[in-house]
């Protein structure tokens, strides 16, 4: 077995470094952006111009849960132009792709206990995660530990996006994915209007495919069909009783923030359709409450 020794460290700070610099630290992340904590994410883009409003230092994925982290890195202290910077850069982001979720992150050297009271009271109305970041020297090597010390990424998502999303058509996801899943979204949008006071249609949007009246977007569901299977989101579904319908029904259920996400087939429509369509009137029941 391996005797572990104890080595001293030192502290480098990194504001003012002459070879540590910012640029330094984006490359180090675009390396490897999972060394900052928010699990398996990869890069999609660093130093990203935005209109009128500077450029975004990383702009981070989790492609399996279709969030989008916006990464704001500040060496030494927090200050106010940084938070503004990196909230100016969340929300255009996020107007600008609505069909994802979108979390602002800072990344500060030192977030003092003032400026950490500030960015509590701002997580209670936005998706916002702050990372404190120590650089280490230990012999001739450099270690950087990244800690979280606030994250609030979950809020409750609005029925209508500010921002109307990319338009798209029916054929145009059919090419993307197949007949058969397409109808089976059909019959998932029968099933919904069985249980609704309004009677909706599905409203093609880009990246998804939602829920409308005929007026408004009213995505209290909705979907994202793939080759083989419809991927069915449900906002604000995510509790035990909805996860155990989905298990009754042989689904694996997914939670992504307070949704409850789960694959669907043409099959799996037809042998489950009771537990289905049970589901889906609990849904629509708290919806219309």
């Amino acid at each position: 077995m391996t005797t572990l020794t104890y080595t001293p460290h030192k502290r480098i700070i990194l504001k003012g470094h002459a070879e540590l610099n910012e640029k330094w630290l984006q490359d180090r992340i675009a390396e490897n952006p999972a060394i900052i904590g928010l699990g398996e994410i990869e890069l999609l883009d660093r130093e990203r111009q935005q209109d009128r409003a500077g450029r975004l230092d990383l702009l981070l994925a989790d492609t399996d849960a279709d969030t989008r982290y916006e990464v704001e890195l500040m060496l030494g202290a927090t200050d106010e132009s940084h938070i503004i910077r990196c909230l100016e850069y969340w929300d255009i982001e996020r107007r600008r792709y609505p069909a994802y979720d979108h979390c602002a992150v800072i990344v500060a050297e030192d977030i003092t206990s003032r400026f950490l009271n500030v960015l509590a009271l701002l997580a209670g109305t936005l998706p916002l995660i702050a990372i404190q970041l120590q650089a280490l020297s230990i012999d001739d090597k450099v270690i950087l530990s990244f800690t979280t010390v606030l994250d609030q990424r979950s809020l409750r998502r609005d029925d209508v996006t500010e921002v109307r999303p990319a338009p798209s058509d029916r054929e145009d996801w059919v090419k993307r994915s197949s007949a058969t899943v397409m109808q089976t979204a059909d019959e998932v949008l029968k099933i919904i209007n069985q249980h609704t006071k309004t009677t909706y249609q599905l409203n093609f949007n880009k990246h998804y495919i939602g829920l409308s009246d005929g007026e408004r977007s009213r995505n209290f569901i909705h979907f994202r069909p793939r080759k083989n299977h419809l991927r069915v989101i449900m906002p604000n579904a995510w509790n035990a009783a909805n996860v155990s319908q989905i298990q009754e029904a042989g689904l694996e259920a997914e939670q992504n923030n307070d949704r409850l996400v789960f694959n669907l087939t043409a099959a799996d429509l037809k042998s489950q359709n009771i537990i289905v369509t049970k589901l889906i009137a609990v849904i629509v029941e708290q919806y219309e409450e």
